[in-house]
């Protein structure tokens, strides 16, 4: 009875995202894995200290004798002392523990820099594998609609967006992905060109498959590793453009902790000796954006097969 329900069990059909996963964990290499943990230390370390700071970000609360205060209640008793014993990064300008601000900072800014990436890659490759399977008048609509967008420079239309809805954490996740979709879509478009053409889409198609179960079932599970490491790369840079949108007042508002508001903050106290406020919050952006590209460049050379070879 128990091995009769175990084959059933196995036999049970998988839904469409247990499909595009399973699918997806067949067509990565068994030696990938293996390369990028053995060959680049660099990329590992990265991942260490990105796991890190999500854990961080997890339990700030847990992590800083000052939750209150990360989460934006000021404390004018004890504004802009420097570092010290009970303030081991200083206070800001409102008497709040930099420490726990940083700690609250770290979980807007992670939240809106994988948002951002996870709408841009789902767009851009929902738009890009129907550019590249059906071709065609859809492939000239959407792809002139993209090079549109790819004319104006990333950060100046987000800054423009934003400016135009209005500053908050949700209109800035709105602002950074309309720049983000886009190159997603050519990178899918080119990679469906290529696989409509392979024997099993034309099979499918003379059995009679419809477009729908074609793109879901054979043509994404098998483009979607250059999306997978363009999204690592991607990850750091997002996380840049919304500190950077912060900064001028157009992202975050206080007192919600971001990244970016904290080195604005500071910047104005910056030459008056108060340089912990603007320093610590832009060595935290520095330090996770530097690590994700790096994990990032390991992960793109342990999805190339030639790149392995070489090392």
């Amino acid at each position: 009875m128990t091995e009769k329900n175990s084959i059933n069990t196995k036999n049970k059909p998988l839904t469409a995202g247990g499909r595009l996963i399973g699918n997806l964990f067949q067509r990565i290499e068994p030696g990938a894995a293996v390369w990028f943990f053995r060959k680049d230390r660099v990329a590992m370390v990265s991942l260490i200290f990105l796991i890190m700071v999500v854990l961080l970000a997890v339990f700030a609360p847990l992590l800083t004798p000052y939750p209150e205060q990360g989460a934006g209640k000021p404390n004018i008793t004890e504004k802009l002392n420097a570092p010290n014993r009970q303030h081991p990064l200083g206070t800001d300008n409102l008497g709040r523990d930099l420490w726990a601000r940083i700690l609250f900072g770290a979980r807007t800014s992670l939240m809106i820099g994988f948002t951002v990436t996870a709408l841009g890659a789902f767009i851009g490759t929902i738009l890009g594998a129907m550019a590249g399977y059906f071709g065609g008048w859809v492939d000239e609509i959407i792809m002139r609609i993209t090079d549109v967008f790819l004319a104006f420079p990333p950060l100046l239309l987000a800054i423009i967006m934003a400016a135009v809805l209005g500053p908050s954490i949700t209109n800035t996740i709105i602002a950074i992905t309309v720049t983000w979709w886009p190159w997603y879509a050519r990178i899918i478009r080119g990679q469906a060109i290529s696989v409509r053409e392979r024997n099993y889409i034309k099979a499918a198609i003379v059995i009679g498959e419809t477009d729908y179960t074609i793109i879901k079932r054979h043509l994404l599970p098998n483009i979607m590793t250059p999306v997978l490491v363009q999204a690592t790369l991607d990850l750091g840079s997002a996380i840049l453009v919304a500190a950077a949108l912060s900064f001028i007042g157009l992202g975050t508002q206080p007192p919600t902790a971001d990244w970016g508001v904290l080195v604005s903050d500071g910047r104005e106290l910056l030459l008056s000796g108060r340089w912990w406020l603007s320093v610590y919050p832009g060595l935290a952006i520095f330090l996770t954006v530097t690590a994700l590209n790096l994990m990032g460049d390991g992960v793109r050379d342990a999805a190339d097969p030639k790149t392995r070879g070489g090392k």
